[in-house]
Parts: structure tokens; C-alpha cells; sequence
């Protein structure tokens, strides 16, 4: 861009991936956007022990005000924010999101764009779609710029036609600082891993992509990753390996002989929504299988830097037909195609086109 920018970002946490699925997300587009040498004033609120559990201190690229999980102290933080080039506010802080969502508007100036970025978009949609009388759909229209997390055509056209000025996806990628292949460990040892925590529209996906497949192999070890799953019913064969930190994806996503991706229910019928796991898993040059979704083949080759699972008895033939030389061979692939292609320097170079009002009609494969 012409000049570095001042940016104040409203997410639920920068530091802390406890219960925060975001958080790989944010690090990777805040740390891009610092080393193109704008800079980031990132607010969030102490909610949910996330500060108990943080997985990073403070970082050296990007300025963190955590702020208490009040209603005043969340306007005084907007007050704060006040006389940026760029006012962001993150769907999900989780704390007052309709008064934040509101209060950042009254910053607009001919200096300061307001912009609300989705990082849920099929989950926000479908609840805008349901509801007439959601508080923010008429702000919709409101917002200098909406960014998504994902969701390609179908969210963009459904921004659209709620008012949105101009709907922009900045797809998930990989940070190559944060995660790359190191050696195996025996803690994540598998035949085959999923990492997430458990949600209501993923609980009925993990259970058929995972846990049924899990019961049909009992000669096969799988590894489950996240939270909230103490309470679940697991076959003998899964180990929940509880919370897995942020410092540990690389030896999670590295050790298994294959890694599983599920999508929310929401993400899954929307497509063009890759989560921070496949570039997280890419990144790591593990074997990745993904429940399949619209749009994946812009992001990695099915049958060559993917493979792609239908139901349950799609993973379970991969698994059967896996052999540790074709797993490495996709995990190389992946690993250099989201590294050509997919990183968040890819995906802050096109923000920064968005913001300077370039033409967007490059592929979202070959943006840099």
C-alpha cells in the first residue's frame, strides 16, 4: 500500500486459543499485515479463561489490550480505538458482540473505514436468514466493507443482498512461522487424528466421519484433539487427548499416519470454507482427509494434495488403502502447493487490494 495503516481489530482473542478456533486465523493475518508494516492494535476481552490458557505472550507484532468483560469497558475500548485508518470488528468476541457491532460504526470518517469481518459466515447467515429481526442485519449495509473468513459466491451474493457495500473472502492459509513438519511424537502416535473442539453442527459429522469409522476398525488407533469431548461416549480405540495447544498442531498434525478435517454443518453447506486445520495440517506436510465440501479444489488437488471423504465408509477406504509412502507423497504435495500459494502473505496482499479498491479478478490460487 501507499502508506502503512493504523489498525484497531475487535476479535475474541489474539493470545489464547482456548475455545477460540479463530485464533490461528488472526495470528496469521495480524502477523502478515505487521511484516507488510501496517499496525495492529488488537482488542479483547477477558472472557471465557482464555487468559488463563493463553498459548502465546504478548507478541512483538501487534499491540494487545485486553480489556474487562464489561459493557463499559468494551465501549471505552471502541472510544479507544478511535482515529484509526481501519476499524475491524470480528464476528464471535463473544462478549457483547451487538454493542460492539454498533458502537464501531460511530468511528466512520472519511479517514477511518469500519469494516466487519466474518469469521463464520454460513453460521452468521443462516442466523441473519432465520431472523428478521436480528440486530445486525440492518447494519449490514452500514459497514464500509465486509471481509469473510470464506464462503466464496454463495456468501458474497447473500451479503449482498442484505445491503452490503462490498464482500470480500480472505480465505484461511498458512502461517510458515507458526506451523511447518517437525519430527514425530509419541503423545499423537495414530493411524488416524481429528482436532476440534465439540459444537452442536459438528457433533453428528464427527460421530460419522470418525467415531463410526473408529468402530469399524478396531485394529486401528485414532487420536481425538479438542475440547468438550470428556463427557462423549468414546469407542475403546479413540484416545481424547483433551486440549491440544497451539505449540503442539505441528507434532499432532505430523505424527498420525493421516489427520481428519470435518466441517460444521454450516461450512459444509456453503463450501469455499477451508478451516485453519487444512493449511494448519498442509503446512505440517501431513496426510489430510476431508469431508468433502464445494470448492476445495482451489485450494488443494484432490487425489494428489488431498483426499476427500464423502461419509464414514470414504474414510475408512482411504485408510485401508493408505500406505506410509502415499501419505508422505500427498503431504509433500500439500506442503508445497500452500506454500506457492496459500499463505497469509498471499492473503493480506489481496486485502490490501480490497482496501486500495483494485480489481479483484485473479484467482484466488495465484494471488500474491
Amino acid at each position: 500500500m501507499s502508506r502503512p495503516l493504523n489498525i484497531a481489530f475487535f476479535g475474541s482473542s489474539l493470545v489464547s486459543a482456548f475455545w477460540n478456533g479463530a485464533a490461528t486465523y488472526y495470528r496469521g493475518i495480524v502477523r502478515a499485515l505487521a511484516e507488510r508494516g501496517h499496525h495492529v492494535t488488537f482488542y479483547e476481552p477477558d472472557a471465557y479463561h482464555r487468559q488463563q490458557h493463553r498459548d502465546i505472550p504478548d507478541p512483538d507484532w501487534a499491540r494487545v489490550v485486553v480489556y474487562p468483560a464489561t459493557q463499559d469497558a468494551a465501549l471505552a475500548a471502541v472510544e479507544r480505538a478511535r482515529g484509526a485508518d481501519l476499524v475491524i470488528k470480528a464476528s464471535g468476541v463473544g462478549v457483547f458482540d451487538e454493542l460492539l457491532e454498533a458502537a464501531v460504526l460511530e468511528l466512520q470518517r472519511p479517514r477511518t473505514l469500519v469494516a466487519f469481518w466474518d469469521v463464520d459466515a454460513p453460521a452468521t447467515l443462516e442466523r441473519v436468514l432465520r431472523d428478521s429481526q436480528d440486530a445486525f442485519r440492518p447494519l449490514i449495509p452500514c459497514y464500509d466493507l465486509i471481509l469473510t473468513y470464506g464462503g466464496g459466491d454463495p456468501v458474497v451474493e447473500t451479503y449482498e443482498s442484505f445491503g452490503a457495500r462490498r464482500c470480500v473472502p480472505i480465505y484461511n492459509a498458512l502461517d510458515p512461522h507458526t506451523h511447518f513438519p517437525v519430527p514425530p511424537d509419541p503423545r499423537f502416535s495414530a493411524d488416524l487424528a481429528f482436532l476440534g473442539n465439540r459444537l452442536p453442527d459438528r457433533e453428528r459429522r464427527v460421530e460419522q466421519f470418525f467415531l463410526e469409522v473408529a468402530e469399524a476398525r478396531p485394529t486401528q488407533r485414532f487420536l481425538l484433539g479438542g475440547s468438550g469431548w470428556e463427557t462423549k461416549a468414546l469407542p475403546e480405540n479413540v484416545r481424547h487427548a483433551g486440549h491440544v495447544f497451539t505449540r503442539d498442531h505441528n507434532a499432532f498434525n505430523c505424527t498420525p499416519s493421516a489427520v481428519l478435517n470435518i466441517n460444521r454443518d454450516s461450512m459444509a453447506r456453503f463450501g469455499f470454507s477451508p478451516p485453519t486445520r487444512v493449511f494448519e495440517a498442509a503446512g505440517a506436510g501431513a496426510c489430510l482427509i476431508t469431508d468433502a465440501w464445494e470448492g476445495i479444489e482451489l485450494f488443494l488437488e484432490p487425489g494428489e494434495e488431498v483426499l476427500i471423504a464423502r461419509d464414514g465408509r470414504d474414510v475408512a477406504e482411504h485408510l485401508d488403502r493408505l500406505t506410509p509412502e502415499l501419505a508422505q507423497r500427498i503431504g509433500r504435495a500439500a506442503l508445497r502447493r500452500v506454500l506457492d500459494s496459500h499463505t497469509y502473505a498471499h492473503r493480506c496482499a489481496l486485502l490490501e487490494a480490497v482496501l486500495e479498491g483494485r480489481s479483484l479478478d485473479t484467482p484466488v490460487t495465484t494471488r500474491a
